[in-house]
């Protein structure tokens, strides 16, 4: 249960989709916020452009709604200009990885001290139901009507390669896990990347036989294997079955960290 300390209940009702993924993350970070007892005058939430984009308006905090996968941008501007200010970052799989692909890999590499939560739902949920570019080969949207046939970016790989101090990834169902790992990056100093595979039944799902909300989500659980044992698998080349996935912490070290506050 979110205190309303966090929570607007004024803009209820919520635009999200019935069966949507991204009030579950919405929950599951202020729940580590309140965790980590930060005051709503020291914390910053900021966005892009999506579904994910619109968490910070149901957020009783201050927040910038940026443009179109300029996230981490204006949030790196936040953090050089006010280091005092807790950082966190919604963004969704297009918003970061598509038009804010340069900013995501740059962030990460300047390891800025801040927090992403990324809700990737492998398409464009809000436009249109557009390929993205986690979209997985074969899987199906209004712009790959035949199947996509390019490979899918893996988001906490490329923020782990990039020098990002902090990476983990669960999914909509792993609640517990996923409030944990959210915590975990706000108390590592440097950019955190919380990478959250969710359901959207009206665009992902509806076009790949994926329409009930009960299917989606058993098909992330199913399909989630730990860290340990997926990398365990791929080392000893085993078959691992289509479309499963990592989850778990990918990275935490130490290297130097932009805008901790000195």
């Amino acid at each position: 249960m979110i205190a309303p300390d966090w929570f607007r209940e004024d803009r209820l009702p919520h635009i999200y989709c019935t069966g949507c993924g991204n009030g579950t993350v919405l929950n599951c970070t202020l729940a580590a916020v309140e965790e980590m007892g930060w005051e709503r005058d020291g914390t910053a939430f900021i966005s892009g452009i999506g579904c994910s984009s619109r968490a910070p308006g149901y957020i009783l905090a201050d927040s910038l709604h940026t443009t179109h996968g300029r996230a981490l941008a204006f949030a790196t501007g936040v953090k050089m200009a006010r280091p005092d200010l807790n950082v966190v970052v919604f963004t969704g799989d297009g918003d970061l990885a598509a038009i804010g692909g340069n900013h995501f890999i740059h962030a990460c590499r300047r390891n800025v001290d801040m927090t992403v939560v990324c809700m990737n739902n492998q398409i464009y949920g809000m436009t249109g139901g557009q390929g993205s570019p986690t979209t997985p080969e074969g899987a199906f949207s209004t712009t790959t009507p035949y199947g996509s046939s390019e490979p899918a970016f893996d988001l906490a790989e490329l923020a782990v390669a990039a020098g990002a101090n902090y990476v983990a990834r669960w999914t909509s169902y792993h609640v517990k896990e996923l409030t944990k790992a959210i915590t975990t990056g706000m108390q590592t100093p440097g950019l955190a990347f919380i990478e959250v595979r969710t359901q959207c039944p009206t665009n992902f799902g509806r076009h790949n036989k994926l329409r009930r909300v009960p299917d989606m989500i058993e098909y992330l659980r199913s399909h989630a294997m730990l860290v340990s044992k997926y990398d365990r698998l791929v080392r000893e080349g085993a078959e691992i079955p289509e479309g499963t996935f990592s989850v778990g912490e990918l990275v935490r070290r130490k290297r130097p960290a932009m805008g901790v506050k000195q």
